[in-house]
């Protein structure tokens, strides 16, 4: 299994969920994640080297942001969490 840790932006993020059923599928995509984390969508482009794991939830889509690493202590790192609307151009805003 991989250690996950989050970075500040996709903390927060999960520290402001209020909808329990989100919180429970975002905890079950994070869970997945941490047992097989290339099961998300490579990135190419500007954003080579990212993974991103689609949620979706009462008609809305949700994505994760992570990067893999395979050192000596496997972890992932969840770079950011949101809806879908202006994802990427705040990932590529928190890349930088």
């Amino acid at each position: 299994m991989y250690e996950l840790r989050y970075m500040n932006a996709a903390e927060s993020y999960f520290k402001k969920l209020k909808d329990k059923g989100l919180k429970l599928m975002f905890r079950n995509a994070l869970e997945r994640m941490s047992v097989n984390p290339y099961e998300g969508e490579v990135k190419h482009g500007d954003l080579a080297g990212l993974y991103c794991y689609d949620v979706y939830y009462n008609k809305t889509n949700y994505e994760i942001a992570y990067r893999v690493y395979e050192e000596s202590n496997k972890t992932v790192a969840i770079i950011l969490a949101g809806t879908r609307e202006n994802f990427y151009k705040e990932l590529k805003r928190h890349m930088k």
